[in-house]
């Protein structure tokens, strides 16, 4: 007996050696546990996400910005995303703490965004404290406190953002299959969190839980926003501590590859020196996303406000009957973009197959871009069957239940090419790195760069495109149409076919 428990004790302990150097050796991929738990801060991030592009626009519009220079709240997004992400990709990849070099950040992010959160959400009850009058159509204080609010938490989102999905390649630890798993999963968790985000964006009466939220300088669409943020802060910092404590990062020996050519040079040369030593792919994959993102930006952004203004026919600074159309134009919106959420979350489970299925990642990319391209034409169709409609009915009647149905038909569709933009680009970004001189933190900043840029371009110039042709969004949705047919055909023209199963210094996409 005494042999048999020796016996037994000595291949226990063998195991967690073994166990305990796997989990040390960056070289070891992590099981599916861990992946999964890190993904799932996607959840609580993309709440909040979803609770801006649903709702922030209308709201800014609210507190006094007109519609055509609402788009410049945007900007704070890019210029963050152009200069945070990168930075904080590159320290991340650098970081020597003790508590690991990814982990850090992501804690620092999510205490940003519950200021962030505070801020914004309170910024009407702030404004009329500190002098705006109620009945002021432009309330100038809580328009520079949302301001400040809005760019803290773009900030706090990029630093939280670029690092976990760094984490994730790292715990992936260069597996091709499991890069794209893992990516798979951070989509399929952004689904999740746009579902519950857009789930409560669309509900009128969320402001119930929190009556303290109904106060005199903040109304009931007002009350509702904080109340919705309040959920997402919970969620957020939930999943973050739940996800930190249980995910323990490996140990790290030394830094990601330097050539020479980047080393000691201040942060901008380090971009600059990952940009000269990315090679061919990388550089065709960062040009396919710009032009992808040009095609999403115009309906990210306003999407609700199509929904409110050329559906609907409401306005947000009308008289009763006009906002009372806008809001319930928002909310339908909100709705579509749930619907949208659902169908991306089982396409993000999917993507593997269906990529096989479709003959590749390139194939896969370029075909939904193509989905994209028809959805985006569809809005002026479905724009002018409404307007078309309230000829007949009257201007405060609403759409018809077909015109309704179609808008959230549009609104589902494009959970597709989501889930792909999602996904794609980011697994193959962080297969291209591992043969550049940059570590996975810093190329995810670079592409980041290729994703922000064109929000800049439709922040700046959207709003004074629109007001060329008389107001509202159709424009930049045509511009968007036609961008996503360019990104299609770029993506199965330049993007790099390989076999599935090529070793990953080869540069291989994984699907094809």
């Amino acid at each position: 007996m005494g042999g048999e428990y020796e016996a037994v004790r000595a291949a226990n302990r063998a195991a967690g050696l073994e166990i305990q150097l796997s989990l040390e050796d960056p070289n070891q991929p992590s099981p599916l546990r861990k992946i999964i738990s890190v993904a799932s801060i996607a959840a609580g991030v993309q709440f909040g996400w979803a609770l801006q592009l649903s709702l922030l626009t209308p709201y800014v519009q609210l507190l006094g910005i007109p519609h055509k220079w609402s788009a410049y709240m945007w900007l704070c997004g890019p210029i963050s995303g152009i200069l945070v992400q990168p930075i904080v990709g590159y320290h991340s990849d650098r970081c020597e703490s003790r508590f690991g070099r990814r982990r850090p950040f992501i804690a620092v992010g999510a205490v940003l965004v519950a200021i962030s959160v505070f801020l914004i959400g309170f910024s009407a009850d702030l404004g009329h404290r500190f002098g705006d009058k109620i009945e002021e159509k432009v309330k100038t204080r809580a328009i520079i406190i949302f301001t400040v609010g809005f760019w803290i938490l773009d900030v706090a989102n990029n630093t939280l953002q670029g690092p976990c999905r760094a984490f994730l390649a790292d715990l992936a630890a260069g597996d091709a299959k499991k890069t794209r798993l893992a990516n798979a999963c951070f989509s399929f968790f952004m689904a999740v969190g746009n579902v519950m985000g857009y789930a409560a964006g669309s509900y009128p009466h969320i402001h119930k839980m929190f009556p303290f939220t109904l106060t005199k300088a903040c109304d009931i669409y007002c009350a509702n926003l904080k109340s919705c943020f309040f959920l997402s802060i919970t969620l957020l910092l939930i999943v973050t501590f739940a996800s930190l404590t249980y995910v323990k990062e490996k140990k790290w020996t030394k830094p990601p590859v330097d050539d020479g050519k980047t080393s000691g040079v201040f942060f901008f040369g380090e971009i600059v020196g990952a940009l000269k030593v990315m090679e061919r792919p990388m550089w065709m994959l960062l040009i396919v996303t710009f032009f992808n993102w040009i095609a999403w930006f115009p309906f990210i952004l306003y999407d609700t406000d199509w929904m409110g203004r050329e559906v609907y026919g409401g306005k947000s600074d009308g008289n009763e009957k006009s906002k009372s159309l806008y809001n319930q134009g928002v909310h339908a919106g909100a709705l579509g973009l749930m619907f949208n959420s659902i169908l991306l979350g089982f396409v993000s489970l999917g993507v593997e197959k269906i990529g096989r299925k479709l003959g590749g990642a390139k194939r896969l990319w370029g075909l939904v871009n193509f989905i994209l391209a028809i959805a985006l034409a569809m809005t002026v169709l479905v724009t002018k069957a409404a307007e078309h409609h309230r000829k007949i009915a009257g201007p405060f009647a609403g759409p018809s239940p077909g015109i309704k149905a179609g808008a959230l038909s549009l609104f589902t569709v494009l959970g597709i090419p989501l889930a792909i933009t999602f996904s794609v680009p980011f697994a193959l970004a962080s297969i291209f790195s591992n043969s550049s001189g940059a570590g996975q933190g810093l190329s995810l900043g670079v592409l980041n760069i290729a994703i922000v840029l064109p929000q800049m371009i439709i922040s700046f110039g959207s709003g004074p495109f629109d007001a060329l042709f008389g107001g509202g969004n159709l424009p930049a949705f045509v511009v968007g149409a036609v961008a996503a047919v360019f990104s299609g055909v770029l993506a199965l023209t330049v993007i790099p076919s390989l076999p599935p199963d090529a070793p990953m210094q080869s540069g291989a996409m994984g699907f094809h």
